[in-house]
């Protein structure tokens, strides 16, 4: 049985996480929860779960979750109340909690770095949910996960695919996951994406996009913020920094392939010319269950896939002039250094001001363009953690200061790509 600890427990990763360990209560035991400000469905959580440890972001929450769970053991002497932390260090004890043998992080954003290095420096093997945490900070996550021989496993549908094409491959087989040194034997990764909200909008239908329409994901549920991303094409860019530190190939061998149906979750080709996909309906909790049970795969009852129910799969490049965000993706991650850092702290930024209505939906990728030029003069190559933290702050500030000085937005009318 495998122990899990769970950071950002409330989020959608992280239900569907504890969905799973109620599903198989003889393979996984939940030992350790992290949250947010959800009180009463992280209550619900403890109750079900009976964690060792619990963590909120917010400690000034800490009192109020401390009553919840007393009023909560006195109807029910059989749930005991667990231990209580509170921000960033509860964050980082949670995750590197001794007796977690897997942590699942599902915090969104940048915000998940530092809980998901602590879970390395103890050791603990990772179901990597948080994409952020390498894209920004994968020059010193990667040397700390060979330092301590924790493992890394991707649970992203399109990462995770490419994990499973991968099992059996010379790849797999003489190359550590996360050591970014992969043999002759890949020749090209392709991730598949949607297209998002807005797939069959023309760039002109793009000058009338509001939230609402950014925000309806035609395949998956999910977040708001990734669903932005996804309406952008900003996640498929940020997946390909994310693939170039997991699987250590170069950008030019890293593509992105629209297929609406989103049945294949991603592709690789090997040296031979031989493409393998991994296939499945579109379901975060497969590549969820993958990482946990992983080596092993777990028997479930879920829906199976039927192709002659799907009927056609379709594929097609994807615009560059309608999805900006994805070159300005490609180029951050080629420079390196410090720039993914502030590619993803700059786009955080915009998709907030977005869904604050601050801006329209073009002038995401506008300004974030704009950090990353302004950033070039104080890029580092060989950046630090805390060069990290700083760029990261400052990437965020340079959004908003360009927000109110105005000098970047458009309006609704007369709009221009």
């Amino acid at each position: 049985m495998k122990a899990i600890s769970v950071l950002g427990s409330t989020g959608s990763i992280g239900t569907q996480t504890l969905q799973i360990a109620e599903e198989f209560p003889d393979q996984f035991r939940v030992v350790a929860l992290s949250a947010g400000r959800n009180l009463p469905l992280l209550v619900e959580q403890i109750k079900t779960h009976k964690p060792e440890a619990v963590a909120l972001a917010d400690s000034s929450l800490l009192p109020e979750l401390k009553e919840r769970l007393q009023n909560l053991s006195k109807e029910n002497q059989a749930i005991r109340v667990p231990k209580l932390l509170g921000g960033n260090e509860g964050l980082n004890e949670v995750a590197a909690w001794d007796h977690a043998d897997l942590v699942v992080t599902g915090i969104v954003g940048c915000a998940g770095l530092l809980p998901t290095l602590a879970a390395i420096r103890a050791g603990k093997d990772l179901a990597l949910a948080n994409k952020e945490t390498l894209i920004a900070a994968g020059p010193v996550v990667l040397p700390e996960l060979k330092r301590t021989g924790s493992r890394l496993l991707p649970a992203d549908s399109e990462h995770s695919a490419i994990f499973q094409c991968l099992q059996g491959t010379p790849w797999a087989e003489n190359a550590r996951l996360s050591t970014g040194v992969p043999t002759p034997g890949l020749r090209r990764i392709q991730l598949t994406a949607s297209g998002g909200a807005f797939r069959e909008w023309s760039i002109e239908e793009l000058k009338k996009a509001t939230i609402e329409d950014a925000t309806k994901h035609p395949n998956w549920s999910m977040g708001r913020k990734i669903t932005v991303d996804s309406a952008t094409l900003m996640n498929k860019g940020l997946e390909v920094i994310e693939a170039h530190y997991l699987f250590g190939l170069d950008y030019e061998h890293i593509e992105i392939v629209i297929h609406p149906q989103s049945i294949i979750h991603s592709m690789i080709e090997l040296a031979d010319s031989s493409v393998l996909a991994q296939l499945g309906w579109p379901d975060m909790k497969l590549p969820i269950l993958y990482c946990m049970s992983w080596p092993s795969r777990l028997q479930t009852p879920w829906r199976r896939l039927d192709l002659t129910e799907v009927a056609e799969l379709t594929f097609k490049a994807p615009n560059t002039k309608k999805y900006p965000c994805m070159e300005l993706a490609y180029s951050a991650g080629k420079t390196g250094g410090t720039m993914p850092a502030v590619l993803n702290a700059a786009n955080e930024e915009a998709v907030k001001q977005f869904l604050e209505e601050k801006i329209h939906f073009l002038d995401i990728p506008r300004l974030i363009e704009k950090a990353c030029e302004n950033h070039k003069s104080d890029l580092k190559y060989k950046p630090s953690l805390n060069d990290i933290i700083l760029v990261d702050h400052w990437a965020r500030e340079e959004i908003t200061r360009e927000v109110k000085k105005g000098s970047i937005l458009i309006s609704n009318q007369g709009l221009t790509i």
